[in-house]
């Protein structure tokens, strides 16, 4: 029997006809490398991916945003409460009488570190070279010494009365330069328990709650003139929202002073944070072999969101920023590190931290104690 070839299909091009063959899609499937076929592909799979996340981070990010404008709302009725310190508080009541929907963590998690992140770079913004360096040098002097010894000085006092963790260096980091926002910059290298952070930023926004009550009073028995008692609050109040609550009791003068000496220890965050890092990795790759060393990915010398604050700083400086959008980029600011803090916040265990941080509160105390005497010897000395 002959087997006779299948007969050739008619070509188009060559019988001049305008109608396609009749043939079926599973004829001509298109290639797996088809351009158009792995872009809807790739779209489709992101698209599954960010409905999936938003499902898992949905709960929590809504509990965040709710509590952002409680925080909101009582800094309206009480400005003297910085929204950043309302979010702590409001985040401590949640996460201990066990307000938070279920499943809220993955979404708090979020906000606690990636907020947290972009949060610290919009800090550039408010900073304009310029400005710090028409202080003169006796006075940015000054606030590069105030910042040194009370981050060294308190790592040391820390240490030596056995915090553990790394509870020294985020106290440290928290009062020597900007408060809650500086120890969340500091954990970004560090990536410390949820505690020692947690720890650390409620004893600076207990410190720093008490100054705004205490330093207006003592602003004239100490014979500070405006100017002096502005530039002693800068470079002795941790947050920037505190210093300008307690500036602002001595009029325009002391305030227009404090904030620019306060924002000249926030241009210090970024060599602290980038020199813990280095010395963190460091450290790592000395105690690891050279075979774990290559096979596990280092952090970056400097992180991308030190990176980020520094490239904002830069953005302001050439004055090409409107005002209007650094003042609405605050505002930005604010909600996100308010949101950050409230997540922070619902990771506190009231009792343990009433069991464990008796010697914190010591630490947190002298490290307040110390940078206000060190602060107001330097102005006394340089005005």
């Amino acid at each position: 029997m002959t087997i006779l070839p299948p007969a050739p299909r008619p070509d188009n091009r060559l019988t001049g006809s305008s109608h396609p063959p009749a043939t079926g899609p599973a004829e001509h499937p298109a290639p797996a490398g088809h351009p158009g076929t792995a872009g809807r592909a790739g779209v489709a799979g992101r698209a599954a991916a960010l409905a999936t996340w938003a499902r898992a981070a949905g709960p929590g990010l809504g509990a965040v945003a709710v509590a952002v404008g409680v925080a909101w709302a009582v800094n309206l009725a009480l400005p003297a409460m910085s929204p950043l310190t309302a979010a702590v508080a409001l985040g401590v009541l949640a996460g201990n009488l066990r307000l938070l929907p279920t499943g809220a963590r993955p979404g708090l998690n979020f906000a606690g570190k990636k907020l947290m992140r972009i949060g610290i770079a919009l800090l550039g913004l408010k900073l304009a070279l310029g400005d710090v360096l028409a202080l003169g040098w006796q006075t940015l002097a000054v606030v590069v010494v105030v910042v040194a010894a009370t981050f060294f000085g308190t790592q040391w006092l820390g240490r030596r009365l056995g915090l553990p963790g790394d509870q020294p260096l985020l106290i440290a980091t928290g009062f020597s330069i900007c408060g809650a926002s500086a120890v969340a910059a500091m954990n970004g290298v560090t990536d410390s328990e949820e505690e020692d952070v947690v720890t650390a930023v409620a004893m600076v926004t207990l410190c720093g709650s008490l100054a705004i009550a205490l330093l207006p009073v003592l602003h004239h028995p100490l014979g500070l003139t405006d100017l002096q008692f502005g530039r002693w609050t800068g470079a002795s109040v941790h947050d920037v929202g505190q210093v300008v609550a307690v500036a602002q009791t001595a009029g325009p003068t002391a305030l227009a002073q404090a904030v620019v000496v306060k924002l000249m220890r926030v241009a210090l965050l970024a060599p602290i944070v980038t020199g813990v890092a280095v010395a963190r990795r460091r450290a790592r790759a000395a105690t690891t072999t050279e075979t774990a060393a290559t096979s596990t990915k280092r952090p970056p010398l400097v992180p991308l969101f030190i990176a980020g604050f520094l490239g904002f700083v830069l953005l302001r400086t050439t004055g090409a920023v409107p005002t209007s959008v650094v003042n609405a980029t605050e505002q930005v600011d604010e909600l996100l590190m308010a949101a950050a803090l409230f997540a922070l916040g619902t990771t506190v265990n009231i009792r343990s931290l009433l069991r464990t941080g008796r010697r914190a509160l010591v630490v947190a105390g002298a490290s307040w104690l110390l940078i206000a005497l060190i602060a107001y010897a330097g102005v006394r000395a340089t005005t």
